[in-house]
């Protein structure tokens, strides 16, 4: 054999050689740049409990808040916490600024397109709720001619209701379900759209709301880091899965999101 043949039969191995190693180097940046500076820059959502909020304290906490802050001591690093609308947090991360999303987002294939996901932390259930002199007891009600219903601003409760009511009148709200709950208690929309964690936070405040019967749709909630960030999302894959068998997750969500335990402490 030639040494010309020798050379053309080595290329492909060479060419893939170049195309990982490179992807490797790559994808351990974003881990090596947490590392280097000491810092975790997680960006977070500004739509208030249980996932994250100030409490009054004048804190950030929330379950995704708890969470990378205990991941954050594990790896031996400072907590930046980046506050941001919703519409907000996947320019911030792809953009740099940002090292992780920590937030209730759903996996969607669109968003897969642009960013890389965590196995599900937890999963929810949407839900739609409504002023009790409505007179509606199952979401399937709401289909009565001219309802109009209200949902966070570009969000998955939104697209499940397109879904399952597409002959309603869908209005979006930026501000999350904190918008979406002022409206309907004003009655700008007749009912709204949001998971069965989240609405616990508003029955307090709004205690003429009550939740409808049935689930539109369940969901898994993850983290998000950028696609070149392959160290990083393995590591916190990693994690997950580390603090679901020691009870530590078990424990978080417990506490911030099947039950409401933690009004009295924020």
């Amino acid at each position: 054999m030639s040494t010309f043949t020798r050379l053309l039969r080595a290329l492909p191995a060479m060419a893939f050689l170049v195309v990982f190693g490179t992807a490797a180097t790559a994808s351990a940046s974003t881990m090596e740049d947490i590392m280097e500076r000491g810092t975790l820059r997680v960006a977070v959502q500004t739509q208030g409990p249980p996932i994250s909020f100030v409490d009054a304290h004048g804190e950030r906490t929330g379950l995704a808040v708890e969470v990378v802050r205990n991941m954050a001591e594990d790896m031996g690093v400072e907590l930046e916490l980046q506050d941001y609308s919703w519409q907000g947090l996947i320019p911030a991360l792809l953009s740099g600024k940002a090292d992780l999303i920590a937030a209730d987002m759903t996996p969607t294939p669109k968003r897969a397109t642009q960013l890389l996901f965590t196995e599900p932390i937890f999963f929810t259930e949407i839900i739609a709720f409504a002023n009790e002199d409505k007179g509606y007891s199952h979401w399937e009600d709401l289909k009565e001619e001219g309802a109009t219903i209200g949902a966070p601003e570009a969000s998955t409760y939104a697209a499940a209701a397109d879904i399952k009511l597409p002959e309603l009148t869908m209005k979006e709200y930026q501000g999350g379900t904190a918008a979406t709950a002022q409206a309907v208690s004003s009655g700008r929309v007749d009912a709204g759209i949001s998971d069965s964690g989240t609405i616990k936070a508003f029955l307090e405040d709004y205690p003429e709301f009550e939740v409808l019967e049935g689930t539109l749709r369940k969901e898994p909630l993850s983290f998000a880091t950028r696609p070149d960030s392959v160290h990083l999302l393995m590591f916190m894959d990693n994690y997950i899965r580390f603090t679901e068998h020691s009870g530590q997750l078990g424990e978080l969500l417990d506490y911030w999101w099947n039950t409401q335990d933690w009004e009295e402490d924020h």
